[in-house]
């Protein structure tokens, strides 16, 4: 019978942990990775329900993953965010998957999210697939700083019973996220060659908007989804506009080298 971790990164999530660990209680390890930052108890939080909790310093996910990964002993991985949770469907899928000497080496599941306590059915988040359970000597994260994926070398499926995610339950949380995010994936850019024109500035947020309220209907999400989609193109103009910040200050920069920017480092929440 084929083993399955599941590995679980640790920042303050205490509200939402233990939720996440009791949907996949019934794996064979649940491996819990605590940024040494976390300050509300959560690393307590998933000691009541695996004595495998290591702390280990947060740089990114993906450096946080590719770091525990190979510390894996079973077959099978299966990553899981702390405000996310199993599905019971889902359960029974992924144990019949792991055992299936027929199985890929891969799968990307579906994610259903909440925001602001409201379960979104369209916008485009009803069709959010998401590549988590995989071979562990299979799968490694590409180094990004921010919404890295993981790659697989070998086959791949995908499975429809469905995963849940809490997102962002106040204006709060959202900014706290938005301001990490917006900064790394504009980073991210400028790394890969990109440079902000303002074409990006104006037509990228604008489809953004379009295309979830209207192409993928987020206006049948009411009031949620209006801001849903709102805040959605306020995060792609502010990514574009903190990449043109980064150029401008590279190019004041007698090195030419990109300068530090606050907030490169810290928690995902």
């Amino acid at each position: 019978m084929s083993t399955l971790t599941v590995l679980t990164l640790v920042p303050n999530a205490g509200d939402r942990l233990g939720r996440c660990l009791e949907s996949v209680a019934w794996a064979d390890d649940l491996f819990c990775v605590v940024d040494p930052k976390t300050s509300d108890g959560s690393d307590e939080m998933a000691r009541r329900y695996t004595s495998h909790v290591v702390t280990h310093e947060y740089v990114t996910a993906a450096n946080q993953r590719n770091w525990a990964i190979p510390q894996i002993t079973t077959e099978w991985t299966l990553v899981l965010d702390a405000d996310e949770w199993v599905s019971e469907a889902l359960a029974d899928r992924i144990r019949i998957v792991v055992n299936d000497p027929q199985a890929k080496d891969g799968y990307e599941i579906r994610r259903l999210s909440y925001f602001f306590g409201k379960l979104i059915r369209h916008c485009g988040w009803h069709h959010d697939y998401n590549l988590r359970l995989f071979r562990t000597r299979k799968g490694r994260y590409l180094e990004r700083r921010v919404h890295s994926k993981v790659v697989v070398d070998g086959s791949m499926g995908r499975i429809d019973e469905p995963m849940y995610h809490d997102t962002y339950r106040s204006f709060e949380e959202y900014f706290r996220t938005f301001e990490r995010f917006t900064t790394w994936s504009a980073m991210d850019l400028y790394d890969a060659g990109r440079r902000a024109h303002a074409l990006d500035l104006v037509l990228h947020p604008t489809l953004r908007f379009l295309k979830m309220y209207f192409l993928r209907q987020g206006f049948r999400d009411g009031m949620h989804g209006l801001v849903l989609c709102g805040l959605s193109a306020f995060h792609v103009f502010t990514k574009y506009a903190k990449l043109w910040n980064i150029e401008r200050l590279a190019k004041s920069n007698a090195s030419g080298k990109t300068p530090g920017i606050p907030g490169e480092k810290g928690h995902r929440r």
